[in-house]
């Protein structure tokens, strides 16, 4: 999502068309693809309400401070049953023409799931906006390492304080991500006025937006200083160093090649309960392992915590205002 919020930023951006021989190369090849490097900062983002809410020190960058970079979007409109690229559908080409082992379990996976009618990708229907996040130089065609880790990124964030006419308080604190984006795929899908039921009885509207990506963070670190946010760790004075989310244990590897996978869909919807509209975010899943292997609490070190399959499923959003 934080690709996306940096897109507008023009001062920061620069932005290099393919000519038509490159262009020719790439699935969906009437569409318009676009080399991306940026590199964003925000001193302070603030929510009013009755108090407010402030994220101050924001950063996103090539790791250790450098332009974020080798990025690649290929935007298309699908016609009828076309097959666009998406997911692990460049890793299926690859072993389709002999350059990857299709006895690796996961390569073999991105076979099966992105082999479609002698095309590589997935299929979308006519008027579906089809956004997909790859990178404009894997590396070595035959190494699987260079795939995963082509574009690199850090996120930093100085503080989030919540204000009020009692004071403020930090929520949290010098919160550093560094890692890898795999294929990441936005999906505007073209339903019309049509509309379906979700199972919890809230109707949606078949014309949303899906968000699928990949990623792998391989060091983080914050300071957790307010208690009662997340019911996962209710205390405060928590800090975490070596945070590292992946997905490379457990049962839930497959086709992921060790990146932790996130997907969400976005919708205009009612809500069943309340039968108010408000933004609806349906579909929700992710799943990772992850791993802090210095976890202090008061600035005494713990030990270690780790979990594997990590799954958030079945998950249902209904967003409004009140």
């Amino acid at each position: 999502m934080a690709f996306a919020m940096a897109l507008p930023t023009s001062t920061l951006a620069e932005f290099r068309a393919l000519d038509d021989s490159s262009l020719s190369t790439v699935t969906g090849q009437a569409g318009v693809t676009i080399e991306l490097e940026t590199r964003l900062t925000m001193d302070s983002l603030t929510w009013t309400d009755e108090g407010s809410l402030s994220v101050n020190g924001l950063r996103l960058s090539g790791q250790n401070d450098t332009v974020l970079d080798n990025m690649k979007l290929t935007l298309d409109i699908a016609g009828d049953g076309e097959v666009l690229e998406h997911g692990f559908s460049e890793i299926a080409r690859r072993a389709n023409a002999g350059l990857l082992d299709p006895s690796d379990p996961d390569v073999a996976e991105a076979l099966a799931t992105y082999s479609v009618n002698g095309e590589f990708g997935k299929q979308f229907d006519s008027g579906d906006l089809v956004i997909h996040l790859g990178a404009i130089d894997y590396g070595d065609p035959t190494s699987l390492n260079d795939y995963l880790q082509a574009v690199d990124f850090e996120l930093a964030v100085d503080s989030i304080v919540t204000s009020g006419t009692e004071g403020s308080a930090t929520l949290f604190s010098d919160m550093l991500l560094q890692g890898y984006v795999g294929p990441t795929d936005l999906v505007i899908r073209n339903q019309g006025g049509n509309t379906r039921t979700l199972a919890n009885g809230n109707v949606v509207s078949g014309s949303e937006l899906q968000l699928d990506t990949h990623f792998e963070i391989t060091n983080g670190s914050l300071n957790w200083d307010a208690a009662d946010l997340i019911l996962l760790f209710n205390f405060a004075a928590v800090g975490i160093e070596g945070l590292q989310i992946h997905n490379r244990r457990g049962d839930d590897t497959l086709g992921h090649f060790g990146m932790a996978h996130a997907t969400a869909k976005l919708s205009r919807g009612t809500s069943a309960a309340s039968a108010v509209e408000g933004l609806s975010v349906h579909d929700v899943e992710f799943r990772a392992d992850i791993d802090m292997p210095i976890f202090r609490i008061g600035g005494t070190s713990i030990g270690s915590v780790q979990f594997t399959d990590f799954a958030i499923t079945d998950t249902t959003m209904m967003v409004y205002g009140h």
